[in-house]
């Protein structure tokens, strides 16, 4: 939808002169920052990292007089300096930020250099991976309208961020929903030295969502403040009144390099740079404030004198702001976890009526849902009917709770986890679950915004942290090949910030995901899917049952052979065990780790000084697999203890093949485990 018509609420005759006055000193004060930035480059002091937002300078105060701070939300992009001041950041906190101080409200000295955020606030924190911000903004749209406030959420970027995928899967997701967000689109021309050309066939690129039918497209000069002013408050208007989705495009100049890594003399004419130069936003406004006797050249110089007096100010608080404590880098890699009174080790002495795995996670996920109301899940396949995800995990849980708590998601994996991210955002109190791809070997495409929220709480410096749990079925065994019996674990793992847990009886699935949701942060929750309807996982299960993070359970004594695995090897580990046991061959041991990140290795260690034979189990491969973290720190701690060498069963280094001969001869088994654990002690 592309409408002309935008009200002329701003012009520079009728505009209250306060409102001109303090425009322009927000302006001057902007560029004289944004000119200074390099500066400290070169001397130094910091900001490593700055992208001149010059010739963007309409847009950019647009955007700020018209964010209402604590209300809307604000998801700025690298160059929204000026942005950021027009929303109310001081030129002391840009400086901060610019050069990485520990007072920096945006982290704390954390994040790179010109990423501007306030989280308390609502200027949220936005990673460097360009237009990914797009589906936080488009989450917490869905926030504003399930809990039907009138605010608005706004995205800004360049244009050429709109070639990224998630920007077409987070503006196709906001249409279909009907959000309240905007999506600014700062058009300087360029993607770093890439001209538009290069990046999309329109020659705006705004005009590449004509078709879509609840967006409204707004065209205006992003260079000029009066039409970026009218824009935006049109655009804002009609985002509330209408709750649905605006695309903003303003055209800009960028008058200088794209940041300070770059030389634009290298692919930009005199011609062309002597072009951008006359087309200064600031000079126009000032021209314009002249010519129209709004103020005089004393005034104008005046205020010119209290910018740099307000530059200077700054410059000298910062300067004398604490640098970030090398000490700590370790704080906030994890949000805070629900501690549990009753089960502190995650371990129950309950008996009675034994439910299926699958059966312990669809009715725990209906007692939490009923337990806090701020509670959602999505995902594919997630809600029709009676189905609930492709494995019924969900089953009924739409019938219950509405289309508005338990919904389907589109086949966009980034989008599924990038909303559950902005959602969150919204309030603390609300719990985003998602299915976050019908099989974890379809998570792939959500890896970006995975890793994204794996460093959100520690880049923000504790000031947010996204409360999602993601859970995937995960593992083979059921003939499905690739892209449905893969392991992804071991690769997870290697990323900082996300606890990783993975089940393997009821009563600790129940458990682990009753914690998961409940506690602050990011939980990976590992479904073994082979395992759903098992008998041989079904366990008693206490309706308030909770699991910590970080506590493996020892599911069966021993002395001569520790075992450590989790998963569906967590059984035939078991299995073997036993066997040996009735052979008279050895006793062992098998601890059951149900969380990997945390790793209890307290546990791991105290079992190992016992036994001092180790055998890890697990269905991953072992090239690359977690096994391989197992042995490091068994070796690096316990190696005094070991009798014999530490042996790893899980994969072949190839993929898990569909026919059941060939699953049958890569995935590990009863006998793979019996034979490894004879030659350990035997040893």
């Amino acid at each position: 939808m592309n409408d002309l018509r935008i009200p002329k609420l701003y012009t520079i005759k009728k505009t209250p002169k306060e409102d001109l006055e303090k425009w322009y000193r927000l302006m001057t004060i902007g560029r004289a920052i944004d000119e200074k930035a390099p500066n400290y480059l070169k001397q130094a002091i910091g900001w490593s990292y700055h992208a001149p937002y010059a010739g963007h300078d309409g847009i950019q105060l647009a955007i700020g007089q018209h964010f209402d701070k604590n209300k809307d939300h604000l998801f700025p992009y690298y160059r929204d300096m000026l942005t950021a001041l027009s929303s109310g950041m001081t030129a002391e906190e840009i400086i901060l930020n610019g050069i990485s101080k520990a007072t920096d409200p945006s982290s704390g000295g954390r994040h790179m250099s010109n990423h501007l955020a306030k989280p308390e606030w609502n200027i949220h924190s936005v990673s460097s991976a360009t237009g990914n911000h797009t589906l936080h903004a488009v989450g917490v749209a869905r926030a504003i309208k399930y809990y039907n406030e009138k605010v608005v959420s706004i995205s800004s970027q360049g244009e050429s961020s709109v070639s990224e995928g998630y920007v077409y899967e987070a503006i196709t997701g906001a249409d279909k929903e009907e959000l309240p967000v905007i999506f600014v689109f700062q058009d300087n021309g360029y993607g770093i030295s890439v001209p538009k050309k290069d990046q999309t066939a329109q020659r705006k690129v705004a005009n590449n969502f004509i078709g879509f039918k609840n967006t409204r497209i707004i065209h205006c000069n992003g260079k000029d403040v009066f039409d970026s002013m009218n824009a935006m408050a049109e655009a804002k208007r009609y985002a509330i009144e209408e709750s649905k989705p605006v695309i903003l495009q303003a055209n800009c100049v960028r008058m200088g390099s794209h940041s300070n890594s770059d030389d634009h003399l290298l692919y930009r004419s005199d011609s062309e740079r002597n072009y951008v130069i006359d087309y200064d936003p600031l000079a126009k406004f000032r021209r314009m404030l002249l010519r129209y006797e709004r103020f005089t050249e004393e005034e104008l110089q005046a205020i010119e004198v209290d910018t740099k007096a307000v530059i200077k100010a700054a410059h000298k608080a910062a300067m004398a702001a604490p640098d970030p404590d090398p000490a700590s880098i370790y704080d906030f890699v994890f949000a805070e976890p629900v501690v549990s009174e009753k089960y502190p080790e995650g371990v129950h002495h309950e008996e009675g009526e034994k439910k299926k795995l699958i059966t312990a996670l669809n009715e725990t996920l209906k007692a939490e849902f009923r337990a806090n109301p701020d509670t959602f899940i999505w995902g594919q396949d997630m809600a029709n009917k009676d189905k609930g995800g492709i494995f019924n995990v969900s089953k009924g849980m739409q019938k219950e709770f509405g289309d508005k708590r338990v919904f389907n998601g589109p086949i966009a994996e980034d989008f599924i986890l990038g909303t559950a991210n902005g959602m969150s955002r919204y309030d603390e109190k609300i719990r985003v679950v998602v299915e976050g791809a019908e099989f974890a070997d379809y998570f792939w495409p959500a890896m970006e915004q995975y890793v994204d929220i794996s460093h959100d709480y520690w880049r923000s410096n504790g000031k947010f942290a996204p409360n999602i749990t993601i859970r995937l079925a995960s593992g083979g065994y059921i003939g499905g090949g690739m892209y449905h019996s893969q392991n992804i674990e071991g690769s997870l793992a290697a990323i900082p910030g996300v606890r990783i847990v993975y089940p393997s009886f009821a009563d600790d699935a129940a458990g682990l995901l009753r914690t998961s949701i409940r506690s602050k942060g990011l939980t990976m929750f590992m479904e073994p899917k082979a395992l759903y309807q098992d008998p041989k996982a079904a366990t008693v299960v206490p309706d308030d049952f909770e699991v910590p993070f970080g506590k493996a359970r020892v599911r069966r004594e021993g002395s001569d052979l520790t075992i450590l695995t989790y998963g569906n090897a967590t059984h035939f580990s078991l299995k073997a065990a036993n066997k040996l046991a009735e052979e008279g061959i050895g006793n062992i041991e098998v601890i059951d780790l149900r969380s990997l990140v945390p790793l209890d290795e307290e546990a791991i260690l105290e079992s190992i000084k016992k036994t001092n034979r180790v055998l890890i189990v697990h269905e991953d491969k072992v090239f690359g697999g977690f096994g391989g973290e197992l042995s490091a720190i068994i070796n690096e701690k316990a190696f005094e203890y070991l009798d014999a060498p530490i042996k790893r069963i899980g994969s072949p280094f190839t993929p898990v093949g569909f026919n059941r001969i060939l699953e049958k001869a890569i995935l590990p088994d009863m006998e793979k485990v019996y034979n490894a654990a004879k030659e350990i002690i035997e040893y």
